[in-house]
């Protein structure tokens, strides 16, 4: 299967504070990154969200000599929309894109 993806992805758990958006009943949750890309993140969760949801999100950085996070500036406040779900977790499509160095460093 030929890979569709724009970003390169990075297999990497970072803590994320995950804060819902809607009118009613807000809910906020510390989870896990399985992965991040440029454009998204998978997070392992049990917690379902209807495709859509809408959600605020906080990242961790354990340490700012994370290679990969060299140029990032900001990753607090970060907004995205569920986009997808499976029985391990949600996929996050960021509302704008997080510029995220190769692992490689090139």
């Amino acid at each position: 299967m030929k890979e569709r993806r724009k970003f390169e992805r990075f297999t990497l758990p970072l803590p994320v504070r995950l804060e819902t958006i809607t009118l009613n009943n807000n809910k906020t949750l510390d989870l896990e990154t399985r992965d991040i890309s440029a454009s998204g993140t998978f997070i392992d969760t049990l917690t379902s969200f209807p495709k859509g949801t809408g959600f605020i999100m906080d990242f961790t950085i354990p340490s700012d000599n994370i290679k990969e996070f060299k140029y990032v500036k900001v990753l607090r406040g970060l907004t995205g929309t569920m986009v997808r779900s499976t029985s391990k977790g949600m996929a996050i499509q960021f509302d704008r894109e997080c510029y995220i160095m190769s692992l490689s460093g090139s």
